[in-house]
């Protein structure tokens, strides 16, 4: 994939199909140790202990409606290249949570990509959800949740279109700040 944010995508999209309600997605990117670490976690039905090794497998997955599961293999792959490090742990019945570390400036690293565009989709398409987003960058951090904007928004669901433009600003906007301050 050509950004992480597509990865990132995939392994919450696995979150949501495995019933999770709450996502949490934390970002450091410290230029100074040279590290990017990425965190994604869910509430979700976990993965069973006898098959979490088979999950890494890219010619696994539990779903029927095609024989190969790649994104998880992929991701830990880009990790690696990089000089990173990827680690899935998960208890059934409580979710999961994977990690991948990058060097930040190895050759093979790709962009994180466009998070807030790669977020207002997630919402857009699971408004039930509530997502958790932490984005820090060289000691400056943004955080978003869905659970605050929900709460002002009395009712109003969050895919409704001008919800979804307000995030997408907002945390473009916010983005932008710590990356350029």
């Amino acid at each position: 994939m050509r950004e992480l944010s597509l990865h990132i995508m995939d392994v919450i999209e696995n979150g949501i199909t495995a019933g999770a309600n709450l996502i949490t997605l934390k970002i450091s990117e410290n230029r100074k140790s040279n590290l990017l670490t990425i965190v994604i976690a869910d509430n979700g039905g976990g993965i069973p202990e006898n098959i979490l090794e088979a999950v890494m497998d890219p010619f696994f997955t539990t779903r029927t409606t095609r024989r190969v599961g790649l994104g998880l293999s992929l991701f830990r792959e880009a990790s690696k290249r990089c000089n990173g490090e990827f680690n899935i742990s998960s208890r059934e019945g409580e979710g999961t949570t994977i990690s991948a570390t990058f060097q930040l400036d190895h050759i093979d690293m790709v962009p994180v990509g466009d998070m807030a565009r790669s977020l207002s989709c997630l919402i857009m398409g699971n408004p039930e959800v509530d997502f958790l987003y932490f984005h820090e960058v060289n000691g400056k951090s943004i955080n978003f949740d869905t659970r605050h904007i929900r709460e002002e928004l009395d009712g109003v669901p969050l895919n409704n279109i001008e919800v979804i433009n307000y995030i997408d600003k907002t945390i473009s906007e916010s983005l932008e700040k710590i990356i350029h301050e």
